[in-house]
């Protein structure tokens, strides 16, 4: 057993695709003889100038042995401090790298020096080692990404399927045949949304999606996104009201911005209670327009507006069964896309407000 750890170690240490130490007993021998022949020079100038003829024999060989050994001093300190300053920290950083490769997102290479005495290697390796510690972080977000969505297209199927085996038996009085196929229907539209969703924030990470800025009036699309969803908020009693300039232009892709508005305008619905208030608010700031959705929902903890961004992320699991936990994620990059952002102010029990910052154009440009 002993045997077989040390072998393990001697291949862990050895890279057999390794032909050839940086620092190897040829760089040494090529020192010496290089200190070697500078001695030799220096023994012929003392020499020339000092008539070294008249030195006894044993003098001369007592100073060239004395440069032979300086030259073998100085040629083993160069090697040496060369081994140790960068040959056996390259190696260091050589397994720590194999490893990643290996899918070891564990791994560190410590710094040779204290923070104060950084030098280029120690940088190297504080650089090595935050970007594992990022390769470890996309894996793991990879990894939970797929569970999650493994489970939210899991949990509409299982519906579908159980429903309509319930109607496939034959045996349900008409009422209740017609409800388990609406709520067939509802769960293939969420699930019908997920995926849409899910590929739309897909081809926006990976830039598929490339907006087509054109002016357009900002005030009409507000507009139109709050009648779109009236239904909606009148059948809650929800006080809707709308703040809105008379005209106000931007520059954007106006297909994209109505993805951003529809979704505030729907979350505020969705997360007010029945008599509630949404107020919808348009104002300018300087060169820029403020877009803020206000309502007097459930409002958010601290913890939940650090998230409130991420994919699949669903603070309040009471209305869990109503989206998927993308529709902010998809605001979010749409608006960075497009040259905008959006910020998040709230307090539980006392509502939201969402804040969406454009750069309007002048009336002149539009």
């Amino acid at each position: 057993m002993a045997l077989n750890m040390k072998k393990r170690k001697r291949s862990d240490e050895n890279d057999p695709r390794v032909k050839k130490r940086l620092f190897s007993w040829r760089m040494f021998l090529l020192m010496l003889a290089m200190v070697l022949v500078l001695s030799a020079g220096n023994v012929l100038i003392m020499e020339t100038f000092l008539n070294m003829e008249v030195f006894p024999l044993l003098a001369s060989m007592g100073v060239g042995s004395y440069w032979v050994a300086m030259a073998l001093i100085v040629a083993s300190v160069i090697y040496l401090v060369s081994c140790a300053k960068f040959d056996k920290p390259m190696r260091r950083l050589s397994r720590a790298m194999r490893k990643v490769t290996e899918g070891d997102f564990t791994v560190s290479v410590q710094p040779y020096h204290a923070p104060n005495k950084y030098d280029d290697l120690d940088i190297m390796f504080v650089d090595f080692n935050r970007m594992v510690q990022e390769l470890g972080s996309i894996e793991t977000m990879k990894d939970d990404f797929i569970a999650i969505v493994s489970h939210e297209i899991k949990t509409p199927l299982a519906v579908i399927k159980s429903y309509a085996t319930a109607l496939e038996r034959g045996d349900l009085d008409e009422a209740t045949a017609h409800e388990y196929a609406k709520t067939i229907a509802t769960a293939s539209e969420n699930l019908s949304t997920l995926v849409s969703n899910i590929l739309k924030l897909n081809k926006l990470e990976n830039q598929e999606i490339v907006p087509s800025a054109k002016p357009y009036d900002l005030t009409l699309q507000l507009s139109e996104c709050a009648l779109a969803l009236e239904e909606q908020w009148e059948a809650k009693g929800i006080d809707f009201d709308a703040q809105l300039e008379e005209r106000v232009m931007v520059a954007a892709d106006e297909s994209m911005m109505e993805i951003v508005f529809n979704n505030l305008i729907a979350n505020a619905i969705k997360f007010t209670e029945p008599g509630g208030r949404i107020v919808l608010r348009q104002e300018r700031d300087g060169r820029d327009v403020l877009v803020r959705v206000s309502d007097t929902g459930c409002g958010m903890s601290e913890e939940t507006q650090r998230h409130i961004f991420d994919k699949f992320y669903q603070g309040d699991t009471s209305h869990a069964g109503e989206g998927n936990g993308l529709g902010l994620a998809l605001v979010r990059r749409v608006l960075e896309i497009s040259g905008g952002s959006i910020s998040v102010a709230s307090k539980p029990g006392e509502g939201a407000e969402f804040t969406v910052r454009l750069r309007a154009m002048e009336e002149s440009n539009a």
